[in-house]
């Protein structure tokens, strides 16, 4: 059982908030929610070393599933797991893909999630507000598309197998480059940033088909040279990648031996990327800010 203080806020995690959790509405917008993984050994008030990790599905919605696959991380690393659910067909019924190019009618899915980790750290008393990023595939769109409008809030960056990529270019308009990005996201590029930000890209060595990725001039997301990033999912990572490296930003780039497309067969090396991450920020090399 929980209890409450004068002030109405919960003063103790109740059983359904430790371990995998059961499925928690957004306060923010009640459309969406989450799942949580708390270690068992977290306590309230002495949990000011403990990070966000998050974790972006996929056009699937399996976020109960990767909630559980990274449950091992988190009692190994002390840090709670956010697994968001976005919904198909908000708004639009049977609609799949409204969360991985952020803005979708008035849904501004960078600012859900901002939102839902402001809970998330409220409601643990975390120090930290910065957090892990992880999405594939789907969430891959999201995750890169998220970096770049807010890194400052990102502890790292894991970016998996995205079907379509957004260039640092500013010569092209969103979703192909970031030449509108202000005038549709109102933020500015902060490359400095960027720069510091620990990205890592992941891919199977065997994610080679493109029946979902080739876009044909009938798609919703046609736009001249849509395609020009390359025909699989691991040609457009890698010029991601490249992109990235003409922009000063570096990137650990996992291409994982036997896996298709597969983003639970990519997370051991997500799993070793993130730890570094925390080890680095732990020691007398982390940096505050």
């Amino acid at each position: 059982m929980t209890s409450r203080s004068a002030a109405g806020t919960v003063d103790a995690l109740g059983h359904y908030e430790r371990g995998a959790s059961t499925y928690f509405a957004a306060q923010c917008d009640q459309r969406f929610g989450y799942y949580l993984y708390v270690p068992q050994d977290f306590e309230l008030g002495r949990s000011s070393d403990y990070r966000l990790c998050v974790l972006v599905h996929g056009t699937g919605r399996t976020p109960s599933v990767y909630r559980d696959l990274f449950a091992g991380f988190a009692d190994a690393n002390r840090s709670i797991i956010v697994a968001p659910l976005f919904p198909a067909g908000i708004i639009e019924p049977g609609e799949l893909a409204n969360y991985k190019f952020i803005a979708f009618h008035d849904i501004r899915y960078d600012q859900v999630l901002n939102g839902i980790v402001d809970e998330v750290a409220a409601r643990f008393r975390l120090a930290e507000r910065r957090f892990l990023l992880f999405g594939y595939s789907g969430g891959g769109h999201f995750a890169h598309r998220y970096f770049y409008l807010h890194p400052s809030r990102l502890l790292g960056v894991s970016i998996g197998a995205p079907g379509m990529v957004t260039l640092l270019d500013e010569r092209l308009p969103w979703w192909r480059g970031v030449a509108d990005l202000e005038a549709r996201f109102g933020v500015r590029l902060d490359f400095e940033m960027l720069r510091r930000v620990p990205v890592q890209m992941v891919v199977g060595e065997e994610d080679k088909e493109t029946w979902e990725i080739t876009i044909e001039p009938t798609s919703r997301f046609w736009m001249e040279g849509a395609n020009d990033a390359g025909p699989t999912r691991i040609d457009r990572l890698r010029a991601l990648r490249d992109d990235f490296a003409r922009h000063g930003i570096p990137v650990r780039f996992d291409l994982v031996p036997g896996v298709a497309h597969n983003g639970y067969a990519v997370l051991g090396p997500v799993q070793d990327f993130f730890g570094q991450v925390l080890q680095r920020l732990s020691g007398p090399e982390s940096r505050e800010g």
